[in-house]
């Protein structure tokens, strides 16, 4: 988030540890056009119908070791049906040797008292909130009393299947051979995250038997799951998983290109990614914190003319978002008039949006916020002006998706050190694109027009923003002319 530089995890997750490998496009050789028609999602279409089991199924002829036949085993031996056999299907297309499923399937109840427990990759299941893929004995198992559940509550069914198909995804490394022991943890859990996307593709084009899933809510609740299970505290030893950006665009490279790209996620590819983008809290005292003040949005406002420089540079209006506009519409809590070109921002109304919901009681928020869920709004508003001093239009789906996009490019300009006096002492906080992922897959407000509207599909808002963010203004204008 940002921070004036002159002043100033989730407990149990899905996670790699010793001996547990798993923590939880060309299509069919086309080229696939993401960004011709921006309501489509990667090539598909945007939909809105069903997610979750499909009615009149029967369920799989799976079982797991000291299940109950409950609702949550259910929905994860139903899940786990599906993968394999998708993975049948395309193991052989991109790696050698036959695909195998994994030899045990075993669940369990972190609820139980310790006489129950059982071994799991010679660790107790004792009070364990967990999923995990287990390359000792080549099986999977899952918590059916307090992990599973909550991911349903919070991010629906699918979100479960989303959890299962991460783990496969650490069957399917250990199977092709493509990691060793010495690669990376965070290598093996994006390639991970990167199968799961494929798998939900194939979800998403109706190929698996016992789920569906639309391309625009049900998505946009899978992505935020991954958010969600991000590494809140890199500075922590155990964030072997990464950001939530980084998380959420290796499920998109899954998605987008299915399992063949995900063979080319390495630490380069990642270390690639990351490029200057912040890493670590130390040094940061507000541990990326920064509050939504007049002064700061002052500060952050010299920031933009530096970054996206325009002949009519916008005024600002602090009093309050409300706007009587003949071309705009009032989105608070920052809203942009054309006519006038004028910024107005509620500020105690964006604060409130950019105050942080970090709750170690709470460790799966449905929404990741922080200060940055705020200044990227007020950022996004700024875009609006930039498109209007560049002739382009203020209505409609590709106007929003610019939004985006030039607000990830100014929040790339702000994460690189060294930047000239012009541009202030304002920069990018670890965390930061965190909130701002969270904020597009939720309400997309950072990536709407000048009437308050954006696109239905979380994950094309989150592309447009990591687009501008990791490959610059030049990439906004060609993808979204």
């Amino acid at each position: 988030m940002p921070k004036i530089t002159a002043t100033t995890v989730i407990t149990v997750v899905l996670c790699a540890v010793t001996l547990l490998t798993g923590c939880t496009r060309a299509v069919d050789g086309r080229a696939v056009s993401v960004y011709d028609d921006p309501f489509k999602v990667a090539g598909l279409p945007t939909t809105s119908g069903p997610s979750g089991p499909r009615s009149d199924v029967p369920d799989a002829d799976l079982t797991a070791i000291n299940g109950d036949r409950s609702a949550t085993d259910t929905l994860a031996l139903n899940a786990v049906d599906d993968i394999q056999t998708y993975w049948r299907t395309e193991f052989g297309k991109e790696f050698e040797g036959d695909f195998k499923p994994v030899d045990k399937l075993i669940s369990w109840s972190a609820k139980a008292p310790k006489s129950q427990a059982l071994e799991f990759c010679k660790e107790t299941t004792y009070h364990l909130v967990n999923a995990a893929y287990c390359r000792l004995d080549n099986s999977i198992g899952w918590d059916r009393s307090v992990l599973l559940p909550t991911m349903e509550e919070t991010f629906g069914k699918m979100s479960v299947v989303m959890v299962l198909a991460h783990e496969y995804g650490h069957a399917i490394q250990s199977m092709a051979k493509i990691v060793g022991p010495k690669d990376p943890v965070i290598v093996k859990e994006q390639q991970a995250d990167c199968f799961a996307g494929a798998f939900m593709r194939h979800v998403a084009e109706g190929g698996a038997a016992h789920f569906t899933i639309n391309t625009s809510d049900g998505l946009n609740s899978v992505l935020a799951a991954t958010v969600a299970i991000r590494d809140s505290n890199p500075d922590d030893p155990e964030s072997v998983h990464g950001s939530a950006f980084e998380r959420v665009t290796a499920v998109q490279i899954g998605f987008t290109d299915g399992p063949k790209a995900c063979k080319t996620i390495d630490f380069n590819e990642i270390a690639g990614r990351r490029g200057n983008l912040p890493q670590s809290f130390t040094g940061d005292e507000g541990r990326g914190e920064f509050e939504i003040t007049k002064d700061n949005l002052i500060e952050l406002s010299k920031a933009l003319a530096a970054i996206l420089p325009i002949t009519q540079a916008p005024t600002y209006d602090y009093a309050g978002a409300k706007i009587d506009c003949r071309n705009g519409v009032t989105t608070e809590p920052v809203s942009y008039c054309p006519a006038k070109n004028t910024i107005a921002t509620d500020i105690p109304e964006l604060a409130q949006r950019g105050t942080s919901n970090l709750d170690v009681d709470n460790p799966l928020p449905l929404k990741v916020t922080g200060d940055y869920n705020g200044y990227v709004v007020f950022i996004s508003r700024y875009t609006l002006a930039v498109q209007q001093s560049n002739g382009q239009p203020l209505v409609g789906a590709k106007t929003g998706l610019r939004a985006a996009c030039l607000s990830g490019v100014v929040t790339g300009k702000l994460a690189q050190a060294g930047r000239p006096v012009s541009e202030g002492d304002i920069t990018l906080a670890a965390g930061d694109l965190d909130e701002a992922v969270s904020g597009l897959l939720t309400d997309g407000l950072a990536a709407s027009d000048a009437q308050g509207r954006t696109v239905p599909s979380g994950f094309s808002r989150v592309d447009a923003f990591r687009a501008g963010v990791l490959n610059g203004e030049t990439t906004c204008t060609s993808r979204y002319s």
